[in-house]
């Protein structure tokens, strides 16, 4: 293939789908020329993870490859494998009328541990005929629930993807949205590859819109509107996807920054003045803001520098500011607000679920050099425009303070004395075990 100074292939029918760097590296994992390692696709939501591993299947009719969905139910897992596998289950066992234990008593777990072993039989037969090995892939595993069943199933399909790279027979893929099934997995990992599929860059965005438009036969836009709907969206191509099929590109990336804002809002939106029943919504909230407000001023200072130096060809416009992990625990003071490897909080306030995992709400992205960042350029746009709308930080701190006024009334305890008449006098005493005596 040959590629323009982008990155992006020029020769050959434009489809629908872009022709990334990584596409050689999927193409050769999905037809079996990369063998002794598993890989583990890491990247945001419609970053175009799923689109690489379908392009390089649909290349090779498939032939070889079974790809299926995570999900929170491992029974519904366990179905989906079978299906994925071509495997039947023991789905109507009447063993019980012969006092025989049935056969799916073990568990969702036990059946896809003997759906894998005749996976093994029929890698092995493969692997003597074909000489490359069958490739299984496992798409969106952040839908794995981030409890001991879902993460007992990952260390599962991990010990197996171990083997059989060691064995060369079977090359797994797992693919995730989300940091924390990397971490749980990067401890056991030895045959382990990461793969990282981030936004294209200002040059790559641009070149992708313009040729999206020319493939669907719309008038090509004027690189003026090209670059004004880029800096809003970003190189996310499922925006850029969406913004290139419509008559006005720049109105409807308006609309989308305006959807987004308002998404943001709903889910850590400030509340002055809340009840004691918010307080740890709020908290979740106030500690977001300060890290949103951190890469707010951080982006700021990137474009103030790039004005200072007059040139700004080095700079993409596109880059999101990134803080290392351990700096957002210090400007959140919660790390278990980032991410799911924390037991996660569920509050409940007018029947609406709040969870302060911000990596699986797709406020932040976690990369696997722990560099934390904004979601998307749009989740960065929309937090500029709240902080920088007048007021703003006497909200955020008016909300802080009220929160620590709510947390200190919790930690007050009130003395009530009954039947005290004018003149009397009540002598209180801390006992040395902290026991207070109060003596009339």
């Amino acid at each position: 293939m040959d590629f323009d100074e982008d990155g992006l292939e020029d020769e050959g029918p434009w489809t629908e789908h872009l022709r990334r760097n990584e596409q050689d590296a999927i193409d050769n994992i999905i037809k079996g020329k990369t063998k002794g390692h598993y890989f583990f696709l890491i990247g945001p939501k419609g970053g175009g993870k799923s689109t690489l591993i379908f392009d390089a299947m649909r290349a090779i009719q498939a032939e070889g490859v079974a790809f299926l969905d995570a999900h929170p139910d491992l029974e519904v897992f366990r179905l989906r494998l079978g299906k994925a596998l071509n495997y039947e289950f023991n789905e109507d066992s009447q063993t019980g009328l012969f006092q025989r234990r049935d056969p799916r008593e073990g568990g969702p777990a036990l059946d896809i541990e003997r759906a894998l072993n005749k996976l093994e039989k029929v890698a092995l037969r493969s692997a003597r005929r074909t000489g490359r090995p069958l490739v299984l892939v496992f798409n969106n595993i952040q839908h794995f629930n981030n409890d001991a069943d879902g993460r007992n199933m990952l260390l599962q399909l991990q010990q197996r993807a171990e083997a059989w790279a060691a064995g060369g027979i079977v090359t797994v893929v797992f693919s995730t949205d989300d940091f924390w099934p990397y971490l749980l997995m990067r401890k056991a990992a030895s045959r382990m590859h990461v793969l990282s599929v981030r936004d294209l860059d200002g040059k790559q965005a641009h070149h992708a819109l313009t040729h999206m438009r020319a493939s669907r036969k719309r008038p090509l836009p004027s690189p003026e509107t090209t670059e004004s709907v880029v800096s809003l969206i970003g190189g996310r191509l499922s925006y850029l996807s969406k913004v290139a099929r419509t008559d006005d590109m720049l109105e409807n990336a308006r609309d989308i920054l305006r959807c987004e804002k308002a998404w943001l809002l709903s889910q850590v939106g400030l509340i002055p003045d809340c009840d004691d029943d918010v307080m740890d919504e709020q908290k979740w909230s106030s500690c977001t803001w300060l890290l949103l407000q951190e890469f707010v001023k951080l982006y700021q200072e990137q474009e103030r520098m790039r004005e200072e130096s007059g040139d700004g060809s080095d700079w993409d416009p596109l880059t999101l500011p990134s803080i290392p992990y351990w700096r957002c625990r210090q400007i959140m003071t919660r790390p278990d607000y980032m991410e799911g490897g924390f037991p996660l909080i569920i509050i409940y306030t007018n029947l609406v679920l709040h969870s302060p995992d911000l990596d699986r709400v797709n406020i932040i992205s976690i990369d696997v050099n722990l560099d934390v960042r904004p979601d998307s350029m749009l989740i960065l746009h929309a937090a500029r425009e709240v902080v920088e709308e007048s007021g703003f930080q006497d909200l955020l701190d008016g909300v802080r303070a009220r929160v620590d006024e709510i947390e200190s009334l919790h930690r007050t305890r009130e003395l009530t004395f009954k039947d005290v008449a004018a003149g009397d006098r009540i002598r209180l005493r801390v006992d040395k075990g902290g026991a207070l005596l109060v003596e009339s």
